[in-house]
């Protein structure tokens, strides 16, 4: 008769890995981002429902959009990053004719056609999927390559990058064109792109900055720009969302006034307080602390990300959570940056805190690649 010990012996041990395993290794889950996430899930909660001025309704949906989003992360963890890699040229396929169908069939909303409805079921923005799919894109291409990559590599890759998002740029939407781009660049930093290279980049950009003000950008992105430098200069109009924000920031003061207190939200002078301009909400309720404390998580959040990139095994791995990672802490950066009047206005949301189901959905589906990526580091070990 085999004894246990025989039977651990006879197969390396492997039986006595398995009673020992974890639970959250079995189903494929990080603890320790996934508690981070949920932190940040109660505190925009919280957040939102005053910011929305006590509405029932938006907070409802708001936790509808993110339980289905801590479902596709958990299902999304599932999947071997293998796998992933093999559909990752047909997801962007599929992405780009999406992004051609919001140009042909979208729907309209304030003068930006940027969704996609299904009748009856649900609407969605495709520029929320190319946020995860570009970066996997470009790890997929680069992964294949000698890296550091050549110049006909970079040459593709930038192509890569173009197309969709130049196609977000149409609907328009700079602010999300501006993160789909990102992502894709983050993956070419990632992979070791030479000096001469950015440099040659940093030369380009001021007279491509120049083309895209003459011949890109719409009137109100331009007046975004001139209202970050001088937002005084039209304080009723195109300032006033800047100037309140700064005044609902300023009036927090270190401790806040308290929860449900503000009042540049809930006296409506602070526009969109549910949405983009959320963090002036919770720094004049909770003050420089709770911003702080918030920064704190974030901080948490990007580290743990990194942490996991420093651990996978193989090269689409190593870009691909690097690129998530450093994607999440330009949403952040962003956002508090022009909410604080430190950059214009892009229209990026504060991650996992504003109110948006799909921008939610994508952001969780992202945090659950990144546990895809750690939790099956071992059997990328053994392939």
């Amino acid at each position: 008769m085999k004894t246990w010990a025989s039977t651990r012996a006879a197969t390396g041990g492997q039986v006595g890995l398995r009673r020992r395993e974890p639970l959250w290794q079995r189903i494929h889950v990080d603890p320790w981002l996934l508690l981070l996430i949920l932190v940040l899930g109660a505190v925009g909660g919280f957040v939102l429902y005053s910011g929305s001025s006590r509405s029932i309704p938006v907070l409802s949906r708001q936790g509808v959009s993110f339980a289905i989003g801590l479902g596709a992360m958990l299902v999304i963890a599932q999947f071997n990053p293998r796998f992933m890699q093999r559909w990752v040229p047909f997801a962007y396929i599929g992405g780009v004719l999406l992004l051609l169908a919001v140009l042909l069939v979208g729907t309209e909303a304030k003068g930006a056609q940027r969704w996609l409805t299904i009748p009856g079921v649900m609407r969605f923005q495709p520029s929320e999927l190319m946020k995860l799919i570009m970066p996997m894109s470009m790890a997929w291409y680069l992964a294949r390559r000698n890296l550091p990559p050549s110049f006909k590599y970079v040459a593709v890759g930038m192509l890569i990058i173009l197309l969709p998002t130049v196609l977000v740029l149409k609907q328009p939407d700079l602010g999300t064109s501006l993160l789909v781009a990102s992502a894709g660049i983050f993956v070419l930093l990632l992979a070791g792109l030479r000096w001469r290279y950015i440099i040659g980049a940093s030369v380009l950009l001021a007279p491509a900055a120049i083309a895209m003000w003459f011949f890109v950008l719409h009137p109100y992105q331009k007046q975004r720009v001139l209202t970050f430098l001088n937002p005084e200069s039209d304080p009723l109009g195109s300032g006033w969302n800047i100037i309140q924000s700064k005044a609902a920031i300023g009036s927090g003061g270190v401790f806040g006034k308290g929860w449900l207190q503000g009042t540049q939200s809930h006296l409506d002078f602070l526009p969109e307080g549910h949405t983009d301009f959320i963090i002036a909400v919770l720094a004049e309720e909770f003050g420089l602390v709770g911003v702080c404390l918030l920064l704190m998580v974030y901080l948490l959040v990007i580290a743990r990300g990194f942490y996991i990139t420093l651990q996978a095994q193989d090269s689409f791995g190593k870009l691909l959570a690097g690129s998530i990672t450093l994607t999440f802490f330009v949403y952040v950066f962003v956002n508090i940056g022009m909410v604080s009047g430190l950059l214009p206005v892009v229209g990026v949301p504060l991650p996992l805190i504003s109110y948006g189901g799909t921008a939610l959905v994508t952001l969780l589906s992202g945090f659950g690649i990144l546990m895809s990526i750690h939790t099956h580091r071992k059997w990328m070990t053994q392939g």
